[in-house]
């Protein structure tokens, strides 16, 4: 594509923004995806399927299930990790578990009996409304976290310490809960915004709360984000969390995970592509998308960004001559630019120009030309004849028939 054809404000002028560092990605897809109520816990099979394609995506790490809720859980993360271990996936396992004996011990015996280190992500409710709740306190909350983390690292797994509804925690029990944690061998400290409450400020203030923390300790404990959506804020919360330095960033394909879910991994795999901050080839990214959809029986909305139906499909006459006439000066980048902000190509995806009551003539010409029909006048006038006597998009099967008809 030529030079200076596109005048980008996201890069030109101040900037607000810490840089981005590169930063690892972690899937929940398998695990917390999957606890959406409306979304099909898939077979083995296609849990296979689609942690093969997380790894062709670049995906750092994935969890692949809670072994601790019963034996179909032990036994699917017993394949998966199989999986990883005798097909050389890059990806890494990781497998959720409470603080309690019961949820850590399958996962030190699925990793012994396999061969293969996986990650324990011991999870723990640290929020005020959470202690008052289950009549809780801190002491209790401190042995629990020390003899998960004890239990965890006497298996020489790694091991990180995860406080549910972060967000909404005192500091006074973080200041008890993260070095107790570190004290006993914690990789990671896992920051949650579990009920979707952040915003960008309260995302920086947690962040430099624990790297302030860990610094104090003189550790090299790693941070990782996970958020929800229940405000909406979780794609710009991850974004947010990764310029205020946290090593590692959770979210699910499509988002799908409980209430109204999880960071979409996908959507932040695309912007961080944009950004620069990642080189994946995301050709992959698309078939992700289709295989989670399918294997959960999850509906994409139309209009979902990039990889909805409706994401690089136009039937307007000015939008659909523009994408044309870039595609006939053979410049398939300047046709995936010229009326989108994401280019199609890197993720899977292709331009989609439809016939329908807003088309002019170059969408009918450009449609005939794919599908092998002659462009001459009748076959136009036929089309644009059909095109503005209908009050939505004419499907293909629809217009071969009419090109068909005597």
């Amino acid at each position: 594509m030529e030079k200076n054809v596109i005048y980008d404000w996201n890069q030109m002028g101040d900037v607000h923004s810490p840089p981005m560092s590169k930063v690892s990605l972690f899937d929940e897809t398998l695990r917390d995806g999957i606890q959406c109520p409306s979304a099909t816990d898939p077979s083995i099979d296609k849990k296979l399927e689609i942690l093969r394609l997380l790894d062709k995506n670049g995906v750092d790490s994935a969890d692949i299930g809670l072994p601790g809720a019963g034996p179909r859980a032990v036994e699917d993360v017993r394949i998966l990790v199989e999986a990883i271990r005798d097909e050389g996936m890059s990806i890494r396992p990781a497998a959720a578990a409470r603080t309690h004996p019961n949820d850590i011990k399958p996962i030190i015996e699925i990793s012994q009996q396999t061969g293969f280190p996986i990650e324990i992500y011991a999870f723990l409710g640290s929020s005020p409304i959470r202690l008052y709740t289950e009549g809780w306190d801190e002491s209790r909350l401190e042995k629990l976290t020390r003899d998960a983390v004890k239990l965890g690292k006497s298996a020489n797994l790694p091991f990180c310490f995860v406080t549910e509804d972060t967000v909404r925690s005192n500091p006074q029990t973080l200041n008890r809960l993260f070095p107790a944690a570190i004290e006993e061998g914690a990789d990671r400290l896992c920051l949650c915004d579990t009920v979707g409450h952040a915003t960008p400020n309260g995302v920086f203030n947690l962040v430099y709360f624990a790297k302030n923390l860990i610094r104090a300790m003189g550790t090299e404990t790693k941070i990782d984000w996970h958020g929800h959506s229940d405000r909406g804020l979780s794609l710009p919360n991850a974004l947010n969390a990764i310029e205020a330095g946290v090593d590692r960033v959770h979210g699910t394909i499509l988002g799908i995970g409980e209430r109204v879910g999880n960071t979409n991994l996908d959507l932040l795999l695309v912007n961080l592509k944009l950004l620069g901050v990642i080189d994946n080839d995301l050709s992959f990214l698309s078939k992700l998308v289709d295989s989670v959809a399918h294997a959960t029986d999850w509906t994409v909305p139309v209009n979902y960004p990039v990889f909805g139906r409706d994401a690089f499909r136009t039937g307007t006459g000015v939008h659909a001559a523009a994408v044309i006439k870039a595609l006939r000066k053979g410049d398939p980048l300047l046709a995936d630019l010229i009326y989108s902000g994401v280019p199609a190509s890197w993720f899977g995806k292709e331009q989609e120009i439809e016939i329908g009551p807003m088309a002019g003539n170059s969408n009918i010409i450009y449609w005939l030309e794919k599908n092998g029909y002659s462009s001459e006048e009748a076959n136009v006038q036929r089309l644009r004849q059909a095109a503005k006597s209908t009050d939505r998009i004419l499907e293909s099967d629809a217009l071969h028939a009419l090109l068909k008809e005597d």
